[in-house]
């Protein structure tokens, strides 16, 4: 079956020039991340290969350098880049990145109850009713708005920081930290011990009076 570009006598160069994908394909990354990916049932008690390790970070790195080209302004992007081109030089022993259930914003009894017992936390859905039009995504520039569908999240360090989900979940899934301020997204605090009852420990003591 003949290409587009074929049936329409255009070039791939000059098919929608001033309108660029919105974010650059991520296949690579994702299929390299299933290799690396420790959160995953299939791979949580295995020790990734270094190669594949450095592959993920790198082609990710490249993804970003790719949406940085049509990306006019300030943002994280450039330190992101860098951060993640340095960790595919040098890569960690083992990627340490948020779980799908993160992302997800998985529900569900079981996962509250987990939740409070671990002290975690989750991302946030942001309504499409509470976006204004001058809100964009810190990653790609694009104004959230411009999507029909925008799928936006809130990370948990800080109620202003919130990105296109197809932006962040990348990066989260390699460095578990907000990529504006660098702060720990997952970190488990300690769960809080349960109340004591007075009455119950007075009637105890009192049985041994």
């Amino acid at each position: 079956m003949a290409s587009y570009e074929v049936e329409h006598n255009v070039s791939p160069e000059s098919k929608n020039p001033k309108n660029p994908p919105r974010r650059p394909d991520l296949s690579t990354f994702f299929s390299t991340l299933e290799h690396v990916d420790t959160t995953s049932t299939s791979n949580e008690h295995s020790l990734p290969i270094p190669s594949d390790v450095s592959a993920a970070f790198r082609s990710l790195g490249e993804a970003f350098q790719h949406m940085r080209m049509y990306r006019s302004g300030e943002g994280p992007l450039d330190g992101m880049i860098e951060s993640l081109l340095t960790d595919a030089e040098a890569p960690p022993r083992e990627v340490k990145g948020v779980s799908q259930g993160f992302l997800d914003g998985e529900h569900g009894l079981w996962w509250d109850q987990w939740k409070l017992i671990k002290g975690m936390i989750e991302l946030d859905r942001v309504p499409k009713k509470s976006l204004k039009k001058d809100m964009d995504c810190p990653i790609c520039g694009n104004p959230f708005l411009e999507d029909e569908y925008p799928l936006v999240v809130r990370l948990p360090c800080n109620k202003t920081h919130i990105f296109d989900l197809e932006c962040i979940a990348p990066w989260l899934k390699l460095h578990a930290t907000c990529p504006l301020d660098r702060k720990d997204l997952v970190k488990e605090k300690a769960p809080l011990p349960p109340p004591r009852d007075e009455e119950e420990d007075g009637e105890y003591d009192d049985m041994y009076a």
